[in-house]
């Protein structure tokens, strides 16, 4: 399985982006999702995830900004960032809830002024 997340970018306080997480193999439909983060000295925190048949998670910090959404035919599974704040810096990572877990290589997110 290959995880490869794309979208991040800098964007200001505000702002919105995108993020999607493409997966390769067969298994990715059978699977919960996740989007994770870490800022520089925390450790990786759980943002979102979304089970196989839709169901979604968040974190307090993101709730009613984020949406996690999957797209089973194409084997992608987006993370829909509004009104980000300046604590939302951080790379963030795209994992499969397969075992052993299986993470992207994570993508830089800045939001500043």
């Amino acid at each position: 399985v290959q995880l490869v997340e794309s979208g991040g970018g800098l964007v200001q306080p505000g702002g919105s982006l995108r993020l999607s997480c493409a997966a390769t193999g067969s298994i990715f439909n059978t699977y919960a999702m996740g989007w994770y983060r870490q800022a520089g000295g925390t450790h990786r925190e759980m943002v979102a995830q979304i089970s196989s048949g839709g169901t979604t998670v968040y974190s307090d910090p993101v709730k009613g900004r984020f949406t996690i959404s999957r797209e089973n035919g194409k084997n992608t599974v987006d993370l829909q960032m509004n009104s980000l704040k300046l604590d939302d810096t951080a790379v963030y990572y795209c994992r499969i809830f397969t075992n052993p877990a299986y993470w992207g290589q994570g993508t830089q997110v800045t939001v500043s002024s």
